[in-house]
């Protein structure tokens, strides 16, 4: 059975104390495991920008807005390798609503 795929929306923030290269390695492994799994869209870098509150003492993060589509299941996946990779300070996966011409 073949599941359509969904559209997502996921942002996640890179402690800046790693360094500039290592946020540009994130960046880029993020892309590169979507796109394995994936259809990656879009990614957005935000940049560093300052925290709504201090997580774990830092008050500013770099900012990545990734939209995509993929098998429900995907965004378990990808939670999970969010909360393992070093540097990832915080992450949001959410599913898109459907788009309808209901007016």
């Amino acid at each position: 059975m073949v599941r359509e795929k969904r559209s997502y929306e996921s942002i996640f923030i890179i402690s800046v104390s790693v360094g500039e290269e290592k946020i540009k390695e994130i960046v880029e492994k993020f892309k590169n495991f979507i796109s394995e799994k994936a259809e990656l869209e879009t990614v957005d870098e935000w940049g560093k920008k300052e925290l709504a509150y201090p997580i774990n003492y830092e008050k500013e993060g770099y900012y990545v807005l990734l939209k995509f589509k993929s098998d429900p299941n995907f965004s378990a996946e990808l939670n999970r390798v969010y909360g393992i990779t070093d540097g990832v300070i915080r992450s949001l996966i959410v599913l898109e609503e459907e788009k309808t011409n209901n007016k």
